[in-house]
Order: structure tokens, then sequence, then C-alpha cells
């Protein structure tokens, strides 16, 4: 069987996973977002589902991206980048049976890792008050169903749990245990309060062997540390969902000001602007342009070089 991109994504993911080395993996939104991080060096990125929420629909966070929307926006950014794509799943899209479907489909769509969570839907952003979860029973059945519907071994299933916000941080980590116990391959405790807690949060489920993943959300109820923190406490996925969808709407909104008040790109234009030529190297034109060349008419050389050349 053909070795794909994704089957080597996958591996990749997993064998950092069992070297204990973190996976860090900014929040993107779309294509753009995803190549930005790539370029910098990261090794992973997060397909945030609030990203997509805003870029997309021009929507918060509140279960209102669909399914199809979801699993749309994310294969696109697995077909952008050369590196993992940890999808965010939401609720699953429903019962046990629309879990299934859902890891079928973003399996297919070429992700390395992807999470449910424990939430009633629809959902809301894990730092928005008025959530609620459902019995933990009813997850355990999800993360069964994901766990079947998996054919490619390597593929890392996440059950993230919101209970904290509702029922205390014993309660998240009985239901991380539970979570644990029906097949799931790391653990997402969304909304941890202080810094003390991430750290209990890692030693309470030590003896599980299980990796845990911490989400710094921006302006949310988690304190932001830094991935060197993170790493000292013990965590394995360190996300920053929103970072840099909430830097690029900073930036948009200084120049719009800007452009309003000047009438001109003078404050921003070069020294805060990609020009137009950066941000083709950042989109491959050369690459582009070059396999566009290998099928120009008059070109028959099977190798892409021009047709008559000595």
């Amino acid at each position: 069987m053909e070795d794909t991109m994704a089957d080597r994504h996958r591996r990749a993911l997993r064998s950092q996973l069992a070297r204990r080395t973190p996976i860090v993996a900014p929040g993107v939104y779309d294509c753009l977002s995803a190549l930005v991080a790539a370029r910098a060096g990261f090794e992973a990125v997060m397909v945030s589902g609030a990203g997509v929420a805003a870029s997309a629909l021009g929507v918060p966070d509140l279960g209102l991206v669909t399914f199809s929307e979801a699993l749309n926006q994310t294969r696109a950014i697995v077909s952008a980048v050369d590196i993992p794509v940890i999808a965010d799943c939401d609720t699953g899209y429903g019962n046990p049976l629309n879990v299934y479907r859902t890891v079928r489909e973003f399996q297919a769509a070429g992700v390395a890792a992807l999470f449910i969570e424990d939430q009633v839907a629809p959902k809301r952003c894990g730092h928005f008050a008025g959530k609620d979860v459902v019995p933990t029973e009813e997850m355990f059945q999800k993360i069964r169903a994901a766990v079947d519907a998996r054919t490619d071994p390597d593929l890392i299933l996440i059950a993230r749990t919101d209970a904290r916000a509702l029922h205390g941080p014993e309660e998240a980590l009985i239901r991380a245990r539970a979570y644990s116990e029906a097949g799931a391959d790391a653990i997402f405790i969304e909304a941890p309060l202080t810094r003390t807690e991430l750290a209990d949060n890692v030693d309470a489920l030590a003896p599980l062997g299980i990796p845990l993943m911490a989400n710094m959300a921006e302006g949310g109820r988690t304190p932001l540390l830094s991935i060197p923190e993170l790493t000292e406490l013990g965590y394995a996925i360190i996300t920053y969902p929103g970072a840099l969808q909430k830097t690029a709407l900073r930036a948009m909104t200084d120049l719009m000001a800007s452009l309003k008040l000047t009438g001109g790109l003078g404050e921003f234009y070069p020294e805060k602007m990609f020009s137009l030529d950066e941000r083709s190297a950042l989109l491959g034109l050369d690459r582009f342009l070059e396999r566009g060349n290998r099928y120009a008419d008059g070109n028959r050389d099977p190798r892409g070089e021009d047709a008559g050349a000595d």
C-alpha cells in the first residue's frame, strides 16, 4: 500500500509523543495562517474551531459551524501545509454514530490527530459561561465509537472535558480517567484556573501514562504559560489557539483606522505589511509557475523542458 503524506504525518506525531517531546501546535483558522505557522518552523498546527467560526462565518464560538463546514476548512488546511494537522471536531457533531462518521471523514481528510469534547450541543467556547456537559457515560460511548471508526492506528484521538468549569477539578479528573479507559490516546482538560491546577492535573493523571494537552487561550480563564513552563510541568501537546487570529485582527483594525484617518498606507507600508512579492513567496508562486510551464503550449518534453531545446 502506498505510503501517503497523512501516514507520514501521523507516524511523526505518534513518534514525537512516544519520545516525550512536546508537540507545539499554534491555532490556525485558514490556509494562510497555517502556512505562516509552518514557515516559522512549527512541526504541527491545530485547527481552531473558534478561529474557523470567526473567519469563515463571522460568528462567535457557539457551535454554529457545521460538520461539513469544519471538514472542508480542515481539508483545505491539510492540503496547504506539509506538517501534521490536529482537528477540532467539537462534540463530534452528534451521537456515537455521528462521531463514527466524523472520525472516518476527518481521517480521510488527512488529519494526524483530532479531539472531541463532552459538551452538550450546541457547544460554546470552553472559556465562555453557560456551557454544559453530557453525562460521562455518553461521552465514554462517543470515544468508543471514535476508536472503532479509526482505521489508521496512528491517528491520535484526544478526549476533551469541559467539566472543570461546571463541577470542579476533581470531576474533570474522574472524566479524564474514564475517557482514557474508553480508548482516548490523550486527554485535554479545558480551562484550569491556575498554574497549580495545571500541575496537579499532570500529577493526578500520571499513573495512566497518557499524554495531556494544554490549551493557552489568550484572554481565557487559564493563565498563559510559556512552552518551557508547560514542558516542565509535563504537558505533551501545547496549543495557542487564538494568537494568530487575534494578532491579525489587531493589525487589520489598526490599518483600517489609519487608512480612514490619513487616506494612505504610509504608516504601514512597507514596514508593517508584506509586499506582493513576499505574499507570493509564502504561497509558492514560483513553484506554481514552474508547474504551469510543464504544460505550456508547444512543450512536449515529458520532463517539462522547452520543446526543441538542445
